[in-house]
């Protein structure tokens, strides 16, 4: 059966939001897919065909990220975040969903149940991004400074995505020009390192571990052995304050899950749902 997918923009907390909309008229759920800090979609694109054939998938582009819209106005908070996606699910008039979040995105999900528990039923954190701090003062302070945005480019540029591929993919044989190409092609234009600056001024932190206490959903935590960016013991710390979640650990893993095993990934979230 050929895969149908919808690319849909849509105006959502004053910011154009992309997402790929991919129907399944034979299931009731719905999986909204969030993915990580300076990715998109494209993060999803092995995962998703899996995940597609058992339920209907949604994936946003977590904006200044993908195709979503790099406003430097926007407030780029994971708590509006949060909200934009809020937002964007009540638009759509999504039922019976269950949040997908790798990385940033784990944390997005977080934020979404603590703000509205009841918008989704379970949440799978797939290498979550959790207890991190606000941005140092002075690097705040360093945001305001004209032309900032050009030492964010030069950082990333300097960093390069060869080699923050090789610090995220443990078997270095999957990074393909396609792969490289995919996380590049965003970073091409210098509206979004305008956007990642005020990004890097409106973070305010992760969940506090007494916020993470009162999440009470269901959460499969989802982990790389080797993970550098996420280490394993962020899981396991993550697993002890959130009530009723579940680790499973994926060997000779780093922290792109979904590029490194998607198969694997769509058998554990396929057992969790059931």
């Amino acid at each position: 059966m050929e895969e149908k997918v919808f690319y849909r923009h849509q105006l959502v907390n004053d910011i154009n939001i992309y997402y790929e909309f991919y129907p399944n008229p034979n299931s009731q759920k719905t999986l909204v897919l969030l993915h990580g800090f300076l990715s998109s979609t494209f993060s999803y694109r092995r995962l998703i065909p899996y995940l597609n054939k058992e339920y209907q998938v949604v994936s946003i582009d977590l904006p200044p990220f993908g195709k979503s819209g790099k406003s430097n106005k926007f407030v780029y908070s994971y708590r509006n975040l949060a909200q934009t996606v809020i937002q964007l699910v009540h638009s759509l008039g999504l039922q019976e969903i269950t949040l997908i979040g790798h990385s940033m995105g784990g944390q997005i999900v977080l934020n979404i149940l603590h703000i509205q528990p009841d918008i989704a039923e379970k949440a799978v954190l797939l290498c979550s991004s959790s207890y991190s701090k606000r941005s140092k003062i002075p690097l705040i302070i360093g945001s305001y400074i004209p032309y900032f945005h050009l030492y964010v480019k030069f950082w990333l540029a300097r960093s390069g995505v060869v080699q923050n591929l090789q610090n995220v993919v443990h078997d270095h044989s999957l990074i393909s020009d396609e792969m490289l190409f995919g996380y590049l092609q965003p970073f091409l234009k210098d509206e979004i390192f305008l956007a990642l600056t005020r990004m890097i001024r409106d973070h305010e932190g992760d969940l506090p571990t007494g916020a993470l206490s009162q999440i009470a959903h269901p959460c499969l935590l989802i982990w790389g052995e080797y993970d550098k960016v996420v280490p394993l013991s962020v899981g396991e710390r993550l697993k002890q304050d959130l009530g009723r979640s579940e680790l499973v650990i994926l060997r000779e893993t780093g922290h792109l899950v979904p590029e490194e095993r998607p198969e694997d990934v769509f058998q554990h979230i396929k057992q969790f749902l059931a």
